[in-house]
This record gives C-alpha cells, sequence and structure tokens, in this order.
C-alpha cells in the first residue's frame, strides 16, 4: 500500500503536521462508517506518521487494523495514544 500515489500524497501531508493536528485528524474519523480504498489509505497514512514519530498506537492499532471506535488524546510523557471512551 505504501506505494500508491494518494498513500503518498497523504503521507507527505501528514508530514508537515504537527502532534495536535495528527490527534484532530485522527479523532475527526471517530465513527465515521463510510469505507472505499481512499479512506485506507488516508487511514494507513496517519497511524504510519505516528509510528514513524515513535508514538505507541497499539491503544487503536495491532498492525493489521485500525480502530476508529473512540477519540484519542496523545500522553506527551509515554508518548503514546489513548482511547477516550
Amino acid at each position: 500500500m505504501q506505494q500508491h500515489i494518494y498513500y503518498i500524497k497523504y503521507a507527505l501531508q501528514f508530514a508537515d503536521m504537527q502532534i495536535p493536528e495528527l490527534v484532530t485528524v485522527f479523532n475527526a474519523q471517530v465513527q465515521n462508517r463510510g469505507w472505499s480504498s481512499m479512506r485506507a489509505y488516508y487511514d494507513q497514512a496517519l497511524i504510519d506518521e505516528f509510528q514513524l514519530r515513535g508514538i505507541d498506537v497499539s491503544a487503536v492499532s495491532d498492525g493489521k487494523t485500525i480502530s476508529f471506535a473512540h477519540p484519542v488524546k496523545y500522553d506527551i510523557e509515554d508518548n503514546r495514544l489513548i482511547a477516550i471512551s
């Protein structure tokens, strides 16, 4: 997936964002039930950007799937995303 042009477009967009902006982007997807290949590229690029920054995303991703069931916040001390119930 990482070589697709839309994945690259989103990855470049996310690379220019600060962490609070990435969290806002993630939270905008919460409970969004729409699905398309474009969304798959978008979501994967978003999670990959968190991971590139060394942020623990285990609260929302198991490496195969991404959960947008709950909004998240960034825990700066532990450098991880935390799901907010």
